[in-house]
């Protein structure tokens, strides 16, 4: 497939932490419009566990579509089919080091939390968790969000600030909903007035759903 119809495909993949061969789960941090890789990969130090990969992937231009994720579809193509795939083959890099999915947690803010969410929901399984710092699935106002298969006890973590320049509560709500039907266990906090970021108060949540989904030996022993 042509740069051109698959513009996200030859992107690099940023890596932090323990090597694929030797790691017992990994994160995968997707960055936003106008962000970077390396901006991403800084969650890596609050959200550190012993003996994890993380892996951030790169956008073509530093944008993974070109219009809101509420526009139609098709006017965020080829972009958007481009960047939904190169997520999948950082899980399958992932799957081919042994890492399963329910080993593998996918994490982004703003546009890179659409993703993350879309990704998701369209590869259903178990998966360490799902966050999402502002976002949520992929279509216009009017889209029919439903999507078939079982997140099977999935975490998922949904926080946004209410309002919001570019994802509506509404959004993240019918998001939420949506992956609760499916199975996953959510968590959704609203932040009233809170600007478009991420503030040390949903990072601290993020840590506290990467604790759970991966705990270390001696923590499982003690629980």
């Amino acid at each position: 497939m042509t740069a051109h119809l698959d513009p996200h495909a030859h992107q690099p993949v940023r890596h932090l932490g323990a090597p694929l061969g030797e790691a017992k789960g990994a994160v995968v941090l997707l960055h936003g419009r106008g962000g970077s890789a390396e901006d991403i990969l800084r969650l890596a130090k609050p959200l550190h566990r012993e003996g994890l990969t993380y892996l951030a992937p790169q956008a073509a231009g530093h944008t993974w579509y070109p219009n809101s994720f509420l526009a139609p579809r098709e006017s965020n193509e080829p972009y958007l089919s481009s960047a939904l795939r190169k997520i999948g083959s950082v899980v399958a890099e992932l799957e081919a080091a042994r890492i399963t999915r329910d080993r593998i947690l996918i994490a982004g803010f703003s546009q890179g939390a659409c993703l993350a969410t879309e990704f998701v929901a369209s590869n259903p399984a178990r998966y360490a968790g799902l966050i999402a710092f502002t976002g949520g699935l992929i279509g216009p106002p009017d889209a029919n969000l439903h999507h078939e298969g079982s997140l099977a006890g999935t975490p998922a973590l949904f926080l946004s600030g209410d309002p919001d320049p570019h994802v509506p509560w509404q959004r993240v709500q019918a998001s939420a909903s949506e992956f609760e039907r499916m199975g996953a266990v959510i968590t959704a906090r609203r932040f009233p007035g809170r600007p478009h970021t991420i503030t040390a108060e949903e990072v601290e949540l993020a840590r506290t759903l990467v604790r759970e989904a991966f705990p270390l030996t001696n923590e499982a022993h003690t629980r």
